[in-house]
C-alpha cells in the first residue's frame, strides 16, 4: 500500500505526515489491519527497538474533584462508587510505588484529583517524593496534579519530578463539550509552564467520547506542535453515572488504527498504552504493543486493570522485553527537551472520513472499579 510505505519512510525520517494521511490510517480496512500495524512497527522498532517501559500509577487523593470533566469517575457530583480518600501518608504513596518497581516499573506517576495543587500540595507532593526515593533512587517520578500556576513547575521540577503529565485529552474545537470549569488553553499552558521548567512534558489524549476522526487527528497533531516527550493514549472507561457511560464507540480495529495513526504523528516520542485497553482492545492488546512502547502495569487511578504478572507475560510472549533504569526511553535527539528539526508542518485537512461502527453490544462487564492499593487495606495490583 503507497500510504504505508510513504508513512514508514516519513517515520524513519522523523517527518510529519500530512492531516489526509493521518485520516487515512483511521479510515483503513479491517482486511489492512495487520498491515497497518506492520507498517507502524517498523517506526516503533527504529526509534524503540523491542523495548517496553512500564509505568505505575499512584492516585495520592481520589474523588472529591471540582472539575466537571465529563469522562472521568472523579468529576463533581458523579455517583460512580469509586474509592474516595484525602491525601495519602508519604510512607503509604512510598509503599505504593514500591509494589509497582517491584513488578519492573521504570516510572511511577503520582496523581492527584484537583483543578490544580495548592502550595501546600506541593510540599505533600515534596514529602511523598522524598519519601518514594529513599527507598527507589532511581525511578523516575511523574507528577500530574491538575493546571500548574507561576512557579509551581520549578518548585516540582526542584523536589525531584521527572516529567510532568497533562493531557490536552480532545481537541481544541469539542475541549467545551467535554469540560466547561476550565479551558483547552489552560492545559496547553500547564504543557508550556512544564517544559520551560526543564520537566519532560507529558500530554495525551482519550479516545472513544464520540469525536470525528478528524478530532483525533487534530489533538494528536497539536501534541506534536508542542513537541511532548511522550503520548499517553487512553480509551475511554465508560463508568456508570458519568455523562459518558453510554458512549461504546470503540472496537479492537479501530483502537488499533488510532494508536498506529499516533506513532505515525509521534514517531520517536514514548507512545504509551494508557487507561481503557483491557476494555477495548481486549486480546488483541498484544498486537498494540508493536504500536506502543509503554504502558502501565497493574490498576488505573479509579479502576481496576488486568493483573500485572499478565502483563510482563504479555510483553514476553509477544516477543519484548521490559525496559530496565539503566536504558534512556527517548532517543539520544529528544533528551534534554526537543526533537530539533523534524519535517514540515503537514497539509491543511478536507473533509475526511467518518469514525467505524462501534461494537455490537456496549462491554460493561469490563469495567471493575479498583477496589484495592492506594487508599485501601488490601496490596495493589503491580
Amino acid at each position: 500500500m503507497d500510504l504505508l510505505n510513504t508513512l514508514v519512510a516519513k517515520g524513519l525520517r522523523r517527518e510529519l505526515p500530512t492531516r489526509d494521511e493521518a485520516l487515512a490510517v483511521l479510515s483503513t480496512s479491517d482486511d489492512d489491519l495487520l498491515d497497518v500495524v506492520a507498517a507502524a512497527g517498523k517506526v516503533r522498532r527504529q526509534w524503540f527497538g523491542r523495548r517496553v517501559k512500564l509505568n505505575y500509577l499512584v492516585n495520592l487523593k481520589s474523588g472529591l474533584c471540582p472539575e466537571d470533566c465529563s469522562y472521568c469517575s472523579q468529576r463533581l457530583g458523579a455517583d460512580t462508587g469509586i474509592l474516595k480518600y484525602t491525601w495519602l501518608k508519604p510512607e503509604d504513596a512510598s509503599k505504593a510505588a514500591s509494589a509497582g518497581v517491584a513488578g519492573g516499573a521504570k516510572r511511577v506517576c503520582l496523581v492527584a484529583s484537583g483543578r490544580g495543587p495548592t502550595d501546600r500540595d506541593i510540599d505533600r507532593v515534596a514529602r511523598t517524593i522524598e519519601a518514594i526515593k529513599e527507598e527507589n533512587a532511581e525511578v523516575e517520578v511523574c507528577a500530574c496534579l491538575g493546571l500548574l500556576s507561576d512557579g509551581q513547575a520549578e518548585r516540582l521540577r526542584d523536589a525531584g519530578v521527572y516529567a510532568y503529565s497533562n493531557n490536552l485529552n480532545t481537541s481544541e474545537a469539542t475541549y467545551a463539550d467535554i469540560t466547561t470549569t476550565h479551558t483547552y488553553q489552560d492545559r496547553v499552558d500547564t504543557v508550556r509552564r512544564t517544559q520551560e521548567a526543564g520537566m519532560s512534558a507529558c500530554s495525551g489524549l482519550i479516545a472513544g467520547m464520540g469525536e470525528s476522526d478528524e478530532d483525533l487527528v487534530d489533538v494528536v497533531f497539536a501534541l506534536r506542535g508542542l513537541d511532548v516527550d511522550s503520548v499517553p493514549v487512553n480509551f475511554l472507561i465508560p463508568f456508570e453515572g458519568t455523562p459518558l457511560a453510554k458512549e461504546w464507540n470503540l472496537t479492537p480495529q479501530r483502537a488499533l488504527r488510532i494508536l498506529a495513526m499516533v506513532r505515525f504523528v509521534h514517531p520517536d516520542a514514548e507512545v504509551r498504552l494508557a487507561g481503557g485497553r483491557e476494555i477495548h482492545l481486549r486480546s488483541l492488546q498484544p498486537l498494540a504493543l508493536h504500536l506502543a512502547n509503554s504502558i502501565f502495569l497493574g490498576d488505573y487511578l479509579t479502576s481496576e486493570g488486568q493483573e500485572g504478572r499478565a502483563d510482563l507475560d504479555m510483553i514476553t510472549d509477544a516477543g519484548f522485553e521490559v525496559e530496565g533504569v539503566e536504558t534512556s526511553t527517548l532517543p539520544e535527539h529528544r533528551r534534554g527537551g526537543g526533537c530539533g528539526p523534524c519535517g514540515g508542518d503537514g497539509a491543511a485537512a478536507d473533509e475526511g472520513p467518518t469514525a467505524d461502527e462501534g461494537p455490537a453490544a456496549a462491554r460493561t462487564d469490563l469495567v471493575a472499579v479498583r477496589r484495592r492499593g492506594a487508599g485501601t487495606d488490601l496490596p495493589p495490583n503491580a
